[in-house]
């Protein structure tokens, strides 16, 4: 997500390094980049000239021109006005009702259904709610049974009436079921509907006046750009909606609307869909994010995703195998599993600072499938004892995972190496790593 806009960024900072003195001038050419970045994003006009006036005025305001490091300050700047553009700080969701109701509102084909799963499976799971999907689509075939579905996955009830057309009576009555059967929280799906589409708009404000819930949350695909974010205010003019949700932000390389919809609409965006997988649902934290646009990575959401799957007891076993040398190729794969765990492959390697600058950089879900395709072609006694794998054997292997015998040679080195580290790090931290490294260190690292 963002990638143009994080490149073209990146450009326009440059023309500020590539000057051993700063001046108003060469400050004005960058902002002016900086606007240019954000319309080619697909910002709003009026929104793209009033932030980098802003940024202007803070900037000189600060004496950006005098700053021993002013590409810097003028960095942090811009990074603060991001932040600040797409809402400031995280906006939680109010879950004080008894039971709390969410109505779900948006277009067709934005993803509300799938969002309304999500958010069900982030409630159970990080709040420890007992939630109840609602399936308040009427019009669309096949909508109940997809929602039904969705909420075997993840293990959580669906109220469904199939012969009921009436979607508010559907609402009130699943409020009352849930009253009664312990369930404190009601999520409330509802039919996608066009913006100009005056009946549906009626609809979904009497089901909102019908059910009083503690959040209305209008979700919208982020890939529509300034039609989302036009969308958006007009829903809001009608529903006076309490947040937005964006899906889709894994294959927006623009991202115009996260960026614009906040101004226009003055509401925040809550969460944002990064991927079609079940968990693929994240807090939006708009500090966070301008991190990411500006190349700096996302290291605390990286943290946060690896503790949803961390196991004590499985690390202290894993620290038991390392030292004594045992650490073997289940043991990997079991690593390997986790990571997966933890959301789109890109997307992660995306919080790493840095990571985004790498040209042709192309990392995708089925990056670690040559590996895992490897390691289930060993025997049991190979996985656990690596030095036994000779050439019969990685011809062997080779041929049962579709791969190559330089591939296997490879993984087998890259394992070999890795267990070195590891070995390197349980005994004496950092210190002992660097000497394994002929003390250099990192490159690029002093």
């Amino acid at each position: 997500m963002f990638e143009n806009l994080t490149s073209k960024l990146d450009k326009a900072f440059h023309i500020l390094k590539g000057h051993g003195r700063i001046t108003e001038v060469n400050v004005a050419d960058t902002l002016k980049e900086v606007r240019r970045a954000l319309l080619d994003a697909d910002v709003n006009y009026k929104i793209a000239k009033d932030f980098t006036k802003r940024v202007k005025e803070k900037a000189l305001g600060q004496n950006v021109l005098t700053a021993l490091k002013p590409g810097q300050v003028l960095v942090k700047i811009v990074h603060d006005e991001l932040a600040e553009l797409m809402g400031g700080q995280a906006a939680g969701l109010n879950l004080s009702g008894k039971p709390t109701v969410i109505l779900i509102a948006g277009l067709q084909g934005s993803g509300k259904t799938t969002f309304s799963a999500k958010l069900a499976n982030w409630l159970k799971n990080k709040k420890h709610k007992k939630p109840l999907l609602v399936a308040g689509d009427v019009y669309r075939p096949a909508a109940i049974e997809q929602l039904k579905v969705l909420g075997r996955q993840i293990g959580v009830e669906v109220y469904a009436e199939e012969d009921n057309k009436n979607p508010v009576e559907i609402a009130r009555k699943a409020i009352e079921y849930a009253g009664k059967n312990g369930f404190d929280t009601v999520i409330v799906d509802t039919a996608g509907r066009l913006a100009v589409d005056e009946e549906m708009m009626n609809e979904i404000e009497n089901i909102k006046k019908a059910v009083n819930p503690q959040e209305t949350l209008f979700v919208v695909d982020a890939m529509t750009g300034q039609d989302a974010v036009n969308t958006a205010k007009v829903f809001n003019e009608r529903l006076d909606f309490d947040g937005v949700v964006m899906t889709k932000l894994d294959g927006d390389a623009r991202g115009g609307a996260a960026l614009s919809i906040k101004a226009v609409v003055n509401k925040p965006i809550k969460f944002i869909g990064t991927g079609e997988k079940i968990q693929d649902l994240d807090v939006f934290h708009p500090d966070r994010m301008a991190d990411r646009i500006l190349g700096m990575g996302d290291i605390v959401s990286l943290v946060e995703k690896a503790q949803e799957q961390f196991d004590a007891q499985e690390a202290a076993k894993l620290r038991k195998k390392i030292a004594k040398n045992e650490f073997g190729f289940d043991d990997f794969l079991k690593q390997i599993r986790q990571i997966k765990k933890m959301g789109n492959i890109k997307d992660l390697v995306g919080m790493i600072p840095g990571m985004n600058k790498i040209k042709d950089l192309d990392i995708d879900d089925d990056a670690f499938k040559e590996i895992e395709a490897i390691i289930l072609s060993m025997t049991p006694d190979e996985r656990r004892h690596p030095k036994i794998i000779n050439s019969s054997r990685k011809k062997r292997i080779a041929r049962g995972s579709g791969t190559s015998v330089q591939e296997v040679n490879q993984l087998l080195k890259q394992f070999e190496q890795m267990s070195k580290m590891m070995k390197m790090m349980q005994k004496g931290g950092g210190k002992n790593l660097m000497r394994m490294m002929g003390g250099r260190g990192l490159p690029g690292i002093n």
